[in-house]
């Protein structure tokens, strides 16, 4: 079992125009499903902290209907941690759910950079769908580099902010923005599923990504656990040869004394 933190925005109306956002539920819940039934445990943060306001829920869709009953869930967004008093030493991944508000709270944030940049320089896994991927923006890891330099990045595309009536509103493109950071922006056609796995890095393009991110993020997560096994394994018969060694000196020094 992992620790998976999901980040979400705090951000509730698009710019200056009066209309209501906020994360986008079923980039939420659709992961949110596939790490719970993984069995990984599932924790919430959010820019502000506090509760994050969110899009509407669509319910007709089971997942995010169970996301927003599940009664561990809506005790953690009911108050959410800020994601810069977050301890990045107690997860495993980081995933970043999309919905426009982040375009406006994820890029800036220092906290949000900081947790990022530590859960991956630790060898963690970080995902981001959609709009998440603006909190890969500004992201330097240890070694000096941008975090989504020469990697291949998934995210909204500039058509489909078009075609969202978005592009006018927007603070930015995020696909440009990546690009010229060294990403190497990769998409598919308008809101069809794109899921690009580079290292340790997982996105998606649009909603229609993120199980797909999720299930990539878990296949990582279970080479993780693997590894840690094989290495417990290897430290246990270790520790039964040193244990069985000493038997066998004990005896012969045994021996020795009895003849």
């Amino acid at each position: 079992m992992k620790k998976i933190l999901m980040v979400l925005t705090s951000v509730s109306e698009l710019g200056d125009t009066g209309k209501k956002t906020g994360y986008n539920v079923a980039e939420a819940a659709h992961p949110w499903k596939v790490f719970k039934d993984s069995g990984h445990f599932v924790d919430f943060a959010s820019i502000q902290g506090g509760k994050p306001p969110r899009d509407e829920v669509d319910s007709q869709d089971p997942i995010q209907v169970a996301f927003t009953e599940d009664e561990a869930t809506r005790a953690g967004l009911y108050n959410t941690a800020r994601v810069d008093v977050v301890d990045p030493g107690q997860y495993d991944a980081v995933f970043l759910v999309g919905g426009h508000g982040t375009m406006w709270d994820f890029p800036d944030s220092e906290g949000l950079q900081n947790l990022v940049a530590s859960v991956y320089d630790a060898g963690g896994v970080v995902g981001a769908v959609c709009h998440g991927p603006a909190g890969l923006v500004n992201v330097d890891l240890a070694d000096g580099f941008r975090l989504v330099g020469g990697r291949e990045v998934a995210a909204f595309t500039n058509d489909e902010e078009v075609a969202a009536g978005m592009d006018k509103v927007i603070p930015f493109f995020l696909a440009d923005r990546l690009k010229e950071q060294g990403a190497i922006h990769v998409f598919a056609d308008v809101f069809t599923e794109k899921v690009a796995v580079s290292e340790r890095l997982v996105t998606g393009q649009n909603p229609a990504s993120a199980a797909g991110v999720a299930k990539e993020m878990e296949k990582l997560l279970a080479e993780v656990i693997h590894q840690e096994k094989a290495e417990e394994q290897h430290e246990a018969e270790a520790l039964r040869a040193e244990k069985d060694a000493k038997k066998e000196a004990k005896k012969a020094a045994a021996a020795g004394t009895e003849h």
